[in-house]
């Protein structure tokens, strides 16, 4: 079990640093970001859990030679069975490191959960005094506000998008119902779930620079997913200039609508150009064969760390 930790924290400094810097700065997302958007999880997920695997095989060295006969020497010297000098002060240490570790984590996850919920509470709250149902569009509101705003402000069977006038008065037909299947992409495919994930690894770990590459990241590849889907049913144009007079708008509202992200915007500048230059210089999707590679490599990028874990006799 030393040698499993070592290897575990070998790939969570690889997961932590050079491995989504790299994957940042790559092109090919733009062209596969379903796939892409698998790998940021995965190396979410993975880099995590090697983080803790690391600091716990190690502490549990001296207690057994796999994960679950250390666990039962842990448990034996909770109950007094055992003596604590068979751990040793630097293996307790680790020990206590991955429980701090795991139960930080945990925290800060359900933490951003309610203080998403308040602030989606208290946004729904003010909805309803300042805007008005729209005549002809379910679960629609209508803010007074002449900037061309769309958001949607997600809440399962009481999810709403919300519009302004200024928007409504702006685009056309085509270009408005353009706008709304983006909307209503964000609520159907739960992408405040991953923006709520992400945005809760970084208030975790601010000290971590790849924490914040990651939620840009994936910020950016919901955008692209949410026009994808739009292009199925508009044409290319009509979702260029919808997404041109949206951001044309002299204000935006917040994107802590969608999920809490630090004051931050969903749908920032280098964001919406992005968008406009992948649709106006389209390069050709990543073939069926790389995309099935790239996920399978993220389904063994969480494997490894996994199975290093629970499967005795992998690594002595």
């Amino acid at each position: 079990m030393f040698w499993t930790s070592w290897f575990l924290a070998v790939l969570a400094v690889v997961l932590a640093w050079p491995v989504p810097v790299f994957l940042a700065r790559a092109a090919w997302p733009a062209r596969a970001p379903f796939a892409a958007m698998v790998l940021w999880q995965s190396i979410a997920l993975a880099g995590g859990l090697s983080m803790i695997g690391a600091m716990l095989c190690y502490g549990l060295v001296p207690l057994g030679e796999n994960l679950a006969s250390g666990l039962r020497g842990l448990i034996s010297i909770v109950l007094g069975q055992q003596s604590l000098d068979t751990l040793g002060l630097v293996h307790a240490f680790a020990l206590s490191a991955a429980a701090l570790l795991t139960a930080h984590l945990v925290f800060t996850l359900w933490l951003a959960y309610f203080r998403i919920l308040r602030q989606r509470r208290r946004h729904r709250d003010l909805l309803h005094l300042l805007s008005s149902p729209s005549d002809d569009r379910p679960d629609t509101l209508v803010i007074s506000h002449q900037a061309p705003v769309a958001y949607c402000l997600p809440g399962g069977s009481r999810s709403i998008t919300v519009l302004s006038e200024g928007l409504l008065e702006l685009l056309s037909p085509e270009e408005l119902r353009a706008v709304l299947l983006h909307e209503q992409t964000h609520l159907t495919q739960r992408h405040h779930l991953l923006l709520w994930a992400f945005a809760a690894w970084r208030s975790a770990l601010p000290w971590l620079p790849t924490s914040k590459l990651a939620q840009q990241a994936v910020s950016s590849l919901i955008e692209i997913l949410a026009d994808d889907v739009a292009l199925r049913s508009v044409s290319k144009s009509t979702l260029v200039t919808a997404i041109a007079l949206v951001a044309s708008g002299p204000a935006r509202l917040p994107a802590d609508t969608l999920v809490a992200t630090s004051g931050g915007q969903i749908d920032t500048p280098a964001t919406t150009s992005a968008r406009l230059g992948r649709l106006l210089t389209p390069a050709p999707s990543l073939g069926s064969g790389m995309q099935a590679l790239i996920m399978a490599g993220a389904i063994l990028l969480l494997a490894i760390p996994t199975a290093l874990l629970l499967v005795p006799g992998i690594m002595p």
